[in-house]
């Protein structure tokens, strides 16, 4: 049966797009919703300060009036200035298995960007690396970070059958912690010395924030640059994260390491893992969700990476070492016994490697798709 796709308009229309996986996983054990009210704001351009310098249309797939998929299209125009392509992104795509309706959804996003230029549709991919990318293609069978994307095993076997394409592939690692550090880390005083650097230790995230939060995120911008279609945040972004990520964290999980003149060459920041609580909260923070997020902050065994990041300058010389040897003790003191790390590119040798000490065992795989239009 061909589906209707009409595009989202209005208040209530973006509610059903935003709640339309919640019926769609509604029996899966291991499908996390995202925050209900951060995608609200992700789509609202006077909160996201993506829009700047991104389009984007939301589109709703029905059969009669039952919503049976949806996508959002985004042309993030300066990627493409940056990446020298004319490329339209989508992102948050969920669909009943149906063929049909997963080619109606990535068609009307084709036609989007056609009419605007473009020459290749890429995805799974947001407004930015802040969000969620990377269609889940391995790991199925365990629970999603609720950082990231999950979805269905079809979804890569019926985007393969209407003619996309592998791009990029990012992995997923769970790393032990055990009460034996890494032999590495008793060369952390070698690497201080030798290259001027060393470990601060926030007393409160609200100090981490005010001394350090603008510098880390445009240190961000340059350690990432490199990566695939990587867009640097704006200050007015980068003001928004801090107010969205700052509430959860823990000076026990950040690590940030600085130079002679003080200045933040490497950063880490790692969270207890919220999945459980904001599963079983449905994705909204009232009436009791707030309650159990403060309570896995609190008492958890389970870590996830959120952003590690070194200045290409200082990569290659020991400064995770420093970063990890104080969250290893933390991990420790805080009876964490496991990392999940966040996803990293399969070609990105350098990061691929920081765990090689720890005993470690694949977590999930994720792929970016295109096609040319």
């Amino acid at each position: 049966m061909k589906p209707e796709i009409v595009k989202v308009k209005g208040r209530s229309r973006l509610k059903e797009f935003i709640d339309f996986p919640e019926k769609l996983y509604e029996v899966c054990p291991n499908w996390v919703p995202p925050l209900r009210g951060d995608e609200f704001d992700t789509f609202n351009r006077k909160v996201n300060g993506a829009y700047d310098y991104c389009d984007s249309e939301c589109f709703l797939a029905y059969h009669g009036k039952k919503p049976v998929g949806r996508i959002a299209a985004i042309i993030n125009r300066k990627a493409n200035d940056v990446w020298g392509c004319k490329t339209v992104r989508f992102g948050w795509l969920d669909f009943i298995e149906d063929e049909d309706v997963a080619r109606a959804l990535t068609d009307a996003v084709a036609e989007w960007g056609r009419e605007r230029g473009c020459e290749v549709i890429k995805g799974p991919l947001g407004f930015t690396d802040m969000d969620k990318e990377g269609l889940l293609v391995a790991g199925y069978e365990r629970l999603s970070p609720f950082t990231c994307l999950y979805n269905y095993p079809y979804y890569d076997e019926i985007l393969e059958r209407i003619g996309f394409s592998k791009d990029v592939d990012w992995t997923q690692r769970l790393i032990y912690v055990d009460e034996k550090c890494p032999d590495v880390f008793k060369y952390a005083s070698v690497v201080e010395e030798r290259y001027d650097i060393h470990p601060v230790y926030p007393t409160s995230i609200k100090e981490l924030s005010e001394k350090y939060g603008l510098e880390i995120f445009h240190m961000y911008n340059k350690a990432f640059a490199p990566l695939f279609q990587f867009t640097p945040l704006s200050d007015r972004q980068i003001e928004r994260y801090l107010k969205t990520y700052v509430p959860i964290l823990s000076p026990d999980f950040v690590s940030i390491v600085v130079n002679g003149e003080g200045k933040p060459v490497a950063f880490a920041f790692c969270v207890p893992s919220l999945s459980a609580a904001v599963k079983k909260s449905r994705g909204r923070l009232f009436p009791l969700g707030f309650l159990r997020i403060l309570r896995a902050l609190r008492h958890n065994d389970t870590l996830e990476a959120l952003m590690i990041g070194v200045l290409p300058e200082y990569q290659a010389k020991g400064a995770t070492v420093l970063m990890f040897k104080y969250i290893h003790e933390r991990c420790i003191k805080r009876g964490i016994k496991k990392m999940i790390l966040n996803p990293q590119l399969e070609t990105n040798l350098k990061v691929q490697t920081l765990f090689d000490g720890y005993r470690a065992e694949p977590y999930m795989k994720r792929r970016a798709y295109s096609k040319n239009i």
